[in-house]
């Protein structure tokens, strides 16, 4: 089995001496083996590791939130059976919560949610875990399979670990900021943690609003507090008079700061959000995400031509 020093590590991943320590002391990635002499020996497996988190932080990822991902990953790689004939895990973790809501079983619940937590980034367990089993959960309440009771104890626990994962995915060494909100007659706060866990791991700290948040509120958000970018969440879609009318007044509280529209209902807008200059948040989210950059570089050049 090879084994490097960490001057050979940093050539093969680009990644300086000092950082290697800085991850290995903060985040145990990796923890390489140590001669008689107390000099680093990494594995394969080791510059592998690392040259993963060195991918997530430069996609903006932050190094701690990196760092949870590649060890969760890591450890999923050595739990699988060489055959690969386990399931899905995130499939698996996603049938488990449904079932303990189904059961009613509190305690069975907080701990499928404990154990989901080592599914890898946040991003990532909203998306394949947090983010379905809510949604089916919501189902089985319409379908009158569950209680409101059950549904509201289910989302109570799942929104409570999403606004916990929100806090642990905030860059720490971020200048840029994103609020995020509903709609005026939104109540489904859903689509804003996993907007918010997005923009965390594209290097915004976020803050969200919740629900239900009028144009007059963004209006101030944006003259108080001078975020770099709104992004607001819409699931029902309103009355197309009504629709109109928000989208106009959300434009005028945003009138230098880029702004986003996204969620279910987000189709049925995008004529008035396209002609106020908004930004469609239903796109790819590498497209998303330099549809955001491109409108910050111009938000940039007006104000400097304003300055002048």
């Amino acid at each position: 089995m090879s084994a490097y020093r960490i001057r050979t590590v940093a050539e093969l991943t680009g990644v300086s001496t000092a950082t290697l320590r800085a991850w290995e002391r903060r985040y145990g990635v990796p923890t390489p083996a140590r001669t008689a002499s107390a000099y680093r020996l990494y594995s394969e497996g080791d510059v592998t590791l690392i040259k993963r988190l060195s991918a997530l932080v430069k996609q903006g990822i932050s190094a701690a939130e990196a760092a949870r991902s590649v060890l969760a990953s890591s450890e999923r790689e050595r739990a699988l059976p060489a055959s690969g004939g386990e399931l899905d895990p995130f499939v698996s973790a996603v049938e488990r919560l449904v079932d303990a809501t189904v059961r009613f079983d509190p305690d069975a619940l907080e701990l499928e949610t404990k154990r989901v937590l080592l599914l890898g980034s946040g991003l990532l367990i909203f998306e394949r875990v947090l983010g379905p089993a809510l949604r089916r959960i919501g189902e089985l309440w319409h379908e009158g399979v569950i209680t409101i009771a059950q549904e509201h104890l289910a989302s109570q626990v799942l929104l409570g670990t999403l606004i916990d994962l929100v806090r642990l995915s905030q860059p720490t060494d971020s200048s840029r900021r994103a609020a995020l909100a509903c709609f005026a007659e939104e109540d489904h706060v859903l689509g804003l943690y996993g907007a918010a866990l997005r923009f965390a791991s594209w290097g915004f700290r976020t803050m969200i609003l919740g629900a239900r948040t009028p144009p007059s509120a963004i209006a101030r958000v944006v003259q108080s507090l001078e975020p770099d970018v709104v992004a607001l969440s819409v699931t029902i879609p309103p009355l197309p008079s009504r629709g109109r009318e928000l989208i106009d007044a959300y434009a005028d509280a945003c009138p230098w700061t880029p702004w986003v529209v996204g969620g279910d209902a987000v189709t049925g807008l995008r004529p008035w959000v396209e002609a106020r200059g908004g930004i469609l948040g239903d796109a790819d989210p590498q497209d998303l995400r330099r549809a955001i950059d491109r409108a910050l570089a111009e938000k940039r050049r007006r104000l400097a031509g304003k300055s002048s």
